[in-house]
């Protein structure tokens, strides 16, 4: 695979603000969780303050697994844009649109995404593990976030690009 084949994941597709709360918080936990120590530690917080110490654990555990999986049985690394970053990738956007199904109880349309970016044979323990991490965004009760808008976010020269 050559280096433009490796990054057609990451080409922008569009807003993170343009996804409903689910979605939104899928790349937006996504990239905190792939970012590291600390962004693991504010998604455990978050999980946490949303549900309670012991959902919140569940809910972290079901999430860690879910990007673990992803990342040891995908088809190929899943790109990702930065924390702060307002495109939203076209990985993370199939990510977002996993979860989101799963959590609508739309199994069959998220067994299919889940092929799309995990080995066949771990599609089913994926879209299990994203029907529980889309049902805690759901107790959860997110929102897009504002801070991701065009219109609340500073403004910025149109020739400078931000990822």
């Amino acid at each position: 695979m050559n280096a433009p084949q490796m990054k057609r994941g990451g080409a922008p597709v569009g807003h993170v603000a343009e996804l409903d709360g689910i979605e939104a918080a899928s790349v937006i936990y996504l990239r905190l969780w792939c970012d590291g120590p600390d962004g693991q530690d504010s998604v455990s917080e978050d999980f946490a303050m949303g549900l309670g110490p012991e959902n919140g654990a569940k809910a972290r555990d079901a999430f860690a697994e879910l990007c673990r999986l992803c990342a040891h049985h995908g088809r190929r690394p899943m790109m990702r844009h930065g924390v702060s970053c307002k495109c939203l990738g076209a990985d993370e956007a199939c990510f977002a649109n996993f979860i989101g199904a799963a959590a609508q109880g739309a199994s069959e349309d998220a067994m299919l995404i889940a092929t799309l970016m995990v080995r066949a044979d771990f599609a089913p323990l994926v879209t299990a593990l994203a029907a529980d991490v889309g049902q805690a965004f759901r107790m959860m009760n997110l929102r897009a976030p504002e801070c991701m808008a065009g219109k609340d976010a500073p403004f910025y020269p149109p020739s400078t690009t931000l990822h």
